[in-house]
């Protein structure tokens, strides 16, 4: 077991007007949780900032206490995130969680409402289903650090304090739903909303799943023009 694997865990807010000291860690976490090409980060970097001033917008991160000797490894070192946000300079940032209020002049509430369309719900139902919503935009935990159930202390605490009716998500399409963010999401209650939809500009398939909030509250299906 790594040093990093066996860190103590801390789950804080990330303030808004302290992303100049978590938004970059965060960043590269995502792009290393995703498997995405190094250099993505330049073009999520603009899109997390535009997030941030959208209405409703809260996130929270995952923190550990790292060793010096850990801290200054390249693999660790774009995590490390500075104080006041830190406790102290060997922290750094494992996993990030963040979301806002649906809106109908977003993308993503866009083209949730075009795939209800094309699989046969009715306008009226598809816009009162989308009506009140808290969107879970990324839930991303750096693979050093997974298997710990940080997802789900993430999205507990990101979902706590939310008053909208439902949370939605979307996330990629795995064989049999064999992955852990799967995992975490049938085990707190998520069900299906929509399946198999393609993203304008991604081929691959994306699934998107709901539950109704509050989080503690028995999950139940979501029906759409009930």
């Amino acid at each position: 077991m790594s040093r990093l694997d066996a860190a103590p865990i801390r789950i804080a807010p990330l303030p808004a007007e302290l992303a100049h000291l978590w938004l970059d860690p965060a960043v590269h976490t995502y792009i290393t949780a995703m498997n995405y090409p190094r250099g993505s980060e330049s073009h999520r970097l603009p899109l997390w900032r535009d997030h941030i001033a959208r209405p409703g917008w809260t996130a929270y991160g995952a923190f550990a206490t790292l060793s010096r000797l850990d801290s200054l490894r390249p693999t660790y070192s774009r995590l490390r995130v500075q104080t006041p946000l830190a406790l102290s300079d060997t922290e750094a940032l494992v996993g990030v969680a963040y979301g806002y209020r649906g809106a109908g002049d977003q993308w993503w509430h866009r083209q949730l409402y075009s795939g209800l369309l094309r699989a046969g719900v009715r306008p009226d139902d598809a816009r009162g289903f989308l009506r009140d919503y808290f969107e879970l935009t990324e839930l991303h935990v750096h693979p050093a650090a997974q298997g710990r159930r940080i997802g789900e202390h993430l999205l507990a605490s990101l979902l706590s304090r939310r008053t909208e009716a439902k949370v939605l998500l979307s996330t990629p399409e795995v064989a049999d739903e064999g992955n852990r963010a799967w995992g975490l999401y049938r085990r707190l209650g998520f069900s299906d909303v929509l399946r198999h939809f393609t993203f304008v500009g991604d081929a691959r398939p994306f699934a998107f799943l709901g539950r109704p909030l509050p989080l503690d509250a028995p999950a139940a299906d979501l029906e759409i023009g009930c």
